[in-house]
């Protein structure tokens, strides 16, 4: 994968977990329904998206790997 993908994919699993992490802070509105995205859940996954991202975007960038 190339770089400008890289950070393409970062900057969108970073987004959807800040997005996400919002969402599944508010309370639940009885009103509405029950909520049918489970956001905390999205929240994790799209956070270990960006953390391999960065692994691989230090690799990308030559860190030193022990």
């Amino acid at each position: 994968m190339s770089l400008s993908t890289t950070f393409m994919l970062l900057a969108a699993s970073l987004g959807l977990a800040l997005f996400a992490g919002w969402r599944g802070a508010l309370p639940p509105d009885l009103r509405r329904g029950v909520r049918m995205v489970p956001w905390r859940f999205v929240m994790l996954l799209s956070g270990t998206v960006a953390f391999f991202a960065i692994i691989h975007l230090g690799a990308l960038l030559g860190a030193p790997v022990r």
